[in-house]
């Protein structure tokens, strides 16, 4: 078995090569080719971690280059995407390019090379503003982004594939992943580095909606536990922690764990469209737990609470705050 990650230099993509790198599998990292020569957080990897990777340089855009990186794998962890909610509002164009064109070319490469498994990444944010929770795999898909209807899109030609050709595809579909070395577009580093660089009025969009966070590690090991699994082949299944909370009790929660107190300031350029916000994401994770026996490590308050600390831990290192800029930063 030798395993494909797209996206691989990125936040969860890292953390999955990792994992898989720990628990001997064969691991091929496929990270977007740039001038610099440059494999993301894999360059922060140990050397004992980096030395058994094979890496690939490419771009999932590109037909030829996906079928390439796939002809000497058996599965493939489909990762690549573009994720930024507030960047699809100004470049939609590129995120069907990337997450819709993207796909089909890892799915159409998959159908020609006859690979065992591909496991293709959603998101909860396909969902849209929770019509009733928890939220199970049966909850209509609501395109409330450009980022989400591309996602929609993406899976539905997975799906497609499956129902077609019958290409051995499996869905998952994570809720708010967070923790390490994640983008500073995301709401908890927000929060964290701006913490962390001073402030004491917290910049941020809209405070009322409730996300159901989940640590990056529970996210990677609910990936590892559908891979080679024959019984989860052609399903979309939730990864979520069955938990939600809000922003506000989020910021409020990390400020105490960093024993500062704060005020937050809800900032026009920070909020969405107002029907494009989604105000409440709670996830169902019982199919996962019933096909793969997987279970949250990081779940429900106290859990939500031990991965803050090891989150807030990591970006305070200064090693790690200097690669982020609190100026910058926005919330999904």
């Amino acid at each position: 078995m030798k395993v494909l990650v797209t996206g691989a230099d990125g936040f969860i993509g890292s953390h999955l090569v990792e994992k898989l790198i720990q628990n001997d599998y064969k691991v091929k990292a496929f990270c977007i080719y740039n001038s610099y020569g440059s494999k993301g957080w894999l360059d922060t990897l140990p050397a004992k971690i980096i030395e058994k990777i094979d890496f690939f340089l490419g771009d999932i855009r590109d037909t030829n280059c996906v079928k390439e990186a796939m002809k000497d794998c058996t599965h493939v962890f489909h990762l690549a995407a573009l994720i930024a909610i507030p960047y699809s509002y100004i470049a939609p164009a590129s995120y069907i390019d990337t997450n819709v064109h993207g796909t089909l070319n890892i799915l159409q490469a998959a159908k020609d090379l006859n690979i065992k498994q591909v496991i293709h990444t959603s998101t909860s944010e396909t969902y849209g503003t929770a019509q009733f929770v928890p939220i199970n795999e049966s909850h209509p898909l609501v395109g409330q982004s450009p980022y989400s209807a591309s996602k929609i899109a993406a899976d539905q030609i997975a799906t497609s594939f499956w129902k077609s050709f019958n290409t051995p595809v499996t869905i998952l579909r994570p809720f708010n992943t967070y923790g390490p070395r994640q983008s500073n577009r995301a709401v908890i580093p927000t929060i964290i580095t701006q913490i962390a660089s001073g402030k004491k009025e917290i910049k941020l969009g809209k405070i009322s909606p409730t996300r159901d966070f989940n640590f990056v590690s529970d996210t990677c090991s609910a990936f590892v536990k559908l891979l080679n699994n024959e019984i989860v082949i052609g399903k979309i299944i939730n990864s979520a922690s069955n938990f939600e909370i809000s922003i506000e009790e989020t910021a409020l929660l990390i400020a105490k764990i960093m024993n500062v107190e704060i005020t937050i300031k809800s900032e026009e350029n920070r909020l969405r469209p107002k029907n494009s916000e989604v105000e409440r994401l709670f996830g169902d994770n019982s199919l996962l737990k019933k096909l793969t026996n997987w279970e949250p490590e990081f779940g429900d308050l106290n859990g939500f609470e031990k991965g803050l600390r090891i989150t807030i831990d990591w970006f305070t290192d200064p090693s790690n705050l200097e690669r982020y800029n609190s100026k910058n930063s926005y919330q999904i």
